[in-house]
């Protein structure tokens, strides 16, 4: 028996394709979000904001400010300063400040974040694997191109405002 994810529209939007695209791309993605920090706190107590610093500041040998890590988490400054304390207690990340300007701060992996970061990385990468067990390596190729192509066209949107 094959599992299933009800549908929003339950099948009611006949013609309408680009709308019932949309509708399946969204409820795959908040489903894989929920169960991704549904997991991060029943296995490891943390959360999927804080994987997100941990994996920003992983691509970041040399650490990076706050407002950095802001634009590339899509937060505002005052949640990146919140995660970064909570990380910072925990052993996680040190700031320092920034030598080239005193005022901004430059957020670091400690030895210990990086492990900590290594153990939720390798969970997050089998949890992922799992959720896409169902479709083959060209099938994960199409859909990733297709998607590529679909975020070109959201782009050449006039109104967007990214």
């Amino acid at each position: 028996m094959s599992a299933s994810i009800r549908e929003k529209h339950d099948g009611a939007l006949d013609g309408r394709s680009d709308v019932r695209v949309w509708l399946r791309l969204l409820s795959c993605s908040t489903i894989i979000e929920k169960r991704l920090r549904r997991r991060f706190v029943v296995q490891f107590d943390t959360t999927l904001p804080r994987f997100d610093v941990l994996a920003t500041l992983d691509r970041h040998a040399d650490g990076a400010t706050m407002g950095e890590l802001s634009r590339a988490l899509l937060v505002s400054n005052g949640n990146v300063t919140a995660l970064v304390r909570q990380l910072e207690t925990d052993g996680h990340v040190v700031s320092r400040p920034d030598p080239a300007d005193k005022r901004s701060l430059i957020v670091h992996l400690t030895a210990q974040g990086r492990d900590h970061f290594a153990e939720l990385a390798r969970a997050h990468r089998s949890w992922i694997k799992c959720m896409f067990a169902g479709m083959s390596p060209d099938e994960e190729k199409a859909l990733y191109e297709l998607l590529a192509k679909l975020k070109t066209s959201i782009a050449a949107d006039p109104d967007g405002s990214e």
